[in-house]
């Protein structure tokens, strides 16, 4: 055969896969709101459940840990600075590992690995203890938390913890993405997310049963059932863990990463016609190896793609305004019990009871009356509405909210504590109904294949890095200008914050794109077109 035969073979050959390549994106894109969908959205987002669970019940679970290993209801700075800032810096070293192994090895492969991290991790946290040792005179064992202490424990599980939680950041909103028709693209990314508030919500719900139950028993004088109360609050969390690992091994891997990254478009069309077809995932029952040539992830092309100011300007927007968002979301989740002590709303933590009652409830009005609405309010908006348009809503009403809370804060505290937690309240609304959940949908949709879960992984960890810049801050800060434990700077942890809110939106603005209504490959800035260049048998 003469190369010039080869090459008209190779040519058209070529030609046929690319063709056959964007037909199969095409089906994904426009294909009916079915079963396989919902089931996508709910094995990924019964793992955001988990995690918001496991993150925010920390909120309840310190006050209960200072009662039962420091007899009052404020942990030692330093303490609670460990135990609260652990998940925040393991999750972003998960956003990172997990966000670069699911483009080089597969979403399929990586996912369900963070899940099974974090369900360890959760138990290992809810059955810690201060270290013990012999002791000669009195010839029995001891306790000495000199060695090794239960909050020094807890917070080493808390880092694994939050790996595993950062895995599921990139792997969740990819998988989604993938998957997901152009249409409701946004509100399958957005309902995945929006399983936090669940989590939020029941980390409240559940610590206010626990201390109900153990009402009776828990006394000025007795904290003995708070160290059994503070562990039922923090294994449940592995429950619904447990409960989705199964169907997140065995989730198919998105045709996307089989036809880009695999580069076998014959397997991904026959995997695209098994979904749609039949609403489920069968196993393959003969692996299709036919593979052809197109761009491959490497440093080289990294650093071209994102070198090119119209794509490292999108990958800069979206790390820097999760950066912003979170030193605020953060701020403000990890330590509600703060701030609802500040205003009077729990007491002053004279009764144990009382104070973790309304600490929990504080939580679950919060919860209810904001955080879940804003939420639910996304997802059923962003599609229609557009991404960016909520982000900058957002932005722009957290910064004023903010101003008011940080300006005002004395004034309307002492006027009204229910106006005042009403406008608390409704920044957690804007919070959710906002860029909390644009800042995770957008970075999900606006890169190539073969660095969408990288990009992600970079842009949720920038925000991570912002979780935990913001919490040294807070603890640090927050009783400046008082005795520890006042509170006495939060008014100007506030002004801080809308700061923050203003940069988000004025990055927003100019460097955040609106990814409604588009494709994926649209979205990638990648001409679409000559994409698969090479079919190896073509010249066999």
């Amino acid at each position: 055969m003469t190369e010039e035969i080869k090459e008209k073979i190779s040519h058209v050959v070529s030609d046929n896969y690319d063709i056959k390549r964007r037909e199969a994106l095409e089906k994904i894109d426009n294909a009916e709101f079915g079963w396989f969908h919902i089931r996508a959205c709910m094995v990924s987002g019964v793992g955001f459940f988990t995690d918001a669970y496991d993150i925010f019940a920390i909120n309840l679970v310190a006050t209960m840990l200072a009662y039962v290993y420091f007899g009052t209801n404020t942990l030692p700075t330093d303490v609670d600075l460990g135990v609260k800032v652990a998940t925040p810096v393991g999750t972003l070293v998960g956003q990172i590992a997990f966000g670069i192994l699911a483009d080089l090895v597969g979403r399929k492969k990586m996912y369900g690995i963070e899940l099974l991290m974090i369900i360890f991790a959760t138990l290992s946290c809810c059955l810690v203890s201060n270290s013990y040792a012999f002791s000669p005179t009195t010839k029995t064992f001891v306790q000495n938390s000199n060695v090794i202490s239960a909050q020094g424990l807890i917070t080493f599980w808390r880092v694994i913890l939050g790996i595993g939680i950062g895995g599921d950041y990139p792997l969740s909103a990819v998988i989604t993405s993938e998957f997901a028709t152009t249409k409701r693209r946004g509100g399958m990314m957005a309902a995945v997310f929006a399983m936090q508030g669940f989590g939020i919500l029941s980390a409240a719900i559940i610590s206010t049963i626990t201390i109900v139950c153990f009402q009776s028993a828990i006394t000025p004088n007795d904290y003995t059932h708070i160290d059994y109360a503070w562990r039922i609050v923090t294994g449940f969390g592995a429950i619904p863990g447990v409960v989705a690992l199964y169907f997140r091994l065995t989730i198919p891997e998105t045709p996307r990463f089989t036809m880009d990254i695999e580069r076998n478009v014959n397997q991904a069309v026959q995997d695209i016609d098994t979904v749609l077809t039949t609403g489920s995932y069968r196993p393959r029952e003969q692996e299709i190896n036919i593979k052809v040539d197109a761009p491959k992830a490497s440093f080289a092309d990294f650093f071209r793609y994102f070198g090119k100011w119209e794509n490292g300007k999108v990958l800069f927007g979206t790390a820097f305004t999760w950066f912003a968002l979170d030193v605020a979301f953060y701020g403000i989740g990890l330590n509600n019990n703060a701030i609802l002590k500040q205003i009077g709303f729990i007491g002053d933590g004279k009764d144990p009871y009382g104070y973790l009652y309304k600490a929990s409830v504080g939580n679950i009005i919060i919860a209810l009356l904001g955080t879940v609405p804003g939420y639910w309010v996304t997802v059923f908006t962003i599609d229609s509405w557009g991404r960016r348009p909520i982000q900058l809503m957002g932005f722009g009403m957290l910064t004023g909210l903010f101003i008011i809370l940080g300006f005002g804060y004395n004034p309307i505290k002492n006027a009204s504590m229910e106006l005042f937690i009403f406008i608390f309240t409704l920044s957690q609304f804007f919070f959710n109904f906002g860029p909390n959940a644009t800042t995770f949908v957008i970075p999900g949709e606006v890169f190539p294949t073969r660095y969408r879960s990288t990009a992600h992984g970079l842009s949720a960890a920038a925000g991570k890095l912002g979780a935990i810049i913001s919490q040294v801050g807070f603890i640090k800060l927050k009783d400046q200008g008082g005795d520890p434990g006042s509170n006495a700077f939060i008014d100007h942890l506030f002004k801080i914050f809308a700061v923050f809110m203003l940069a988000g939106l004025i990055f927003t603005f100019f460097f955040v794109p609106e990814t409604k209504n588009k494709s994926l490959e649209d979205l990638s800035n990648e001409n679409q077109e000559g994409f698969v260049k090479e079919s190896r048998p073509a010249v066999v």
